[in-house]
């Protein structure tokens, strides 16, 4: 079967899915973490390269400061919780995002995370916090800038290999699934440069009741679509495409 070698998830549903039960939503939020390690635990097993959540975007800052408050302290506890298993997996750990509107200790809870499981290689995680696809691009961007305004390149040498270079996750292959549940069909900014040639799969399924068997009919569904990137259907099964 075809495998998906970098997965990126919308992890949607965790207030739903806690509303539904008439339980607050931090309740969704906690089930959604035991959610997600689920996930890295099925996305190891089934040899995945590289997993990418959207954790919090940039968006969220938006919902009511209760909830937001909340959000930040299961994400450090949860970060002090997971570190370590996560390093005695071989799963290396890294963020992506702005970090300036985070706390001195969150901020340096991630650092730690980040130094801890550097030399893991079994599987890339990459959590999305304070993070838009819009923000992405605007950072790309001004690295760019700041590249021609020091001389370091020339506005003529700018390609699409030059700004990719700049966005985050450029060390890894662009996803080649994302998968977002919950039932809403949209990218919500997530991965804007990154997704281009992504294929997208969509479930109802809210984010606390996602499991192994999902992902792998996610990973299934991947395997039976045919990747063409702008070739027809003989050229790409002539090249060996699904």
């Amino acid at each position: 079967m075809n495998l998906p070698q970098h997965i990126a998830i919308v992890m949607d549903g965790n207030g739903r899915w806690a509303e539904r039960r008439k339980r607050p939503r931090s309740f969704g939020h906690q089930a959604g973490v035991k959610a997600a390690r689920r996930i890295v635990e099925a996305c190891v097993e089934q040899g995945v390269s590289a997993l990418t959540l959207f954790a919090f975007s940039s968006e969220n800052w938006a919902r009511p400061p209760t909830e937001v408050n909340r959000l930040m302290d299961l994400f450090m506890r949860s970060l002090n919780r997971e570190v370590e298993d996560l390093n005695t997996n071989g799963v290396r750990l890294s963020f992506i995002g702005d970090r300036g509107p985070f706390s001195e200790d969150l901020r340096a809870g991630m650092e730690r995370s980040e130094a801890l499981t550097r030399d893991n290689r079994r599987l890339r995680l990459s959590i999305a916090v304070n993070y838009g696809g819009r923000w992405d691009c605007v950072q790309a961007a001004r690295r760019v800038a700041t590249d021609v305004a020091t001389g370091e390149l020339t506005v003529e040498a700018i390609d699409e290999a030059t700004l990719a270079s700049h966005f985050c996750l450029s060390d890894l292959p662009p996803p080649d699934l994302l998968i977002r549940t919950g039932g809403e069909q949209r990218i919500s900014n997530f991965l804007l440069w990154q997704i281009a040639y992504c294929e997208l799969y969509f479930c109802d399924t809210l984010w606390p009741d996602f499991n192994a068997a999902e992902l792998k009919r996610a990973i299934a569904d991947f395997g039976c679509r045919q990747r063409r990137y702008g070739r027809t259907g003989r050229q790409a099964r002539e090249a060996g495409g699904a």
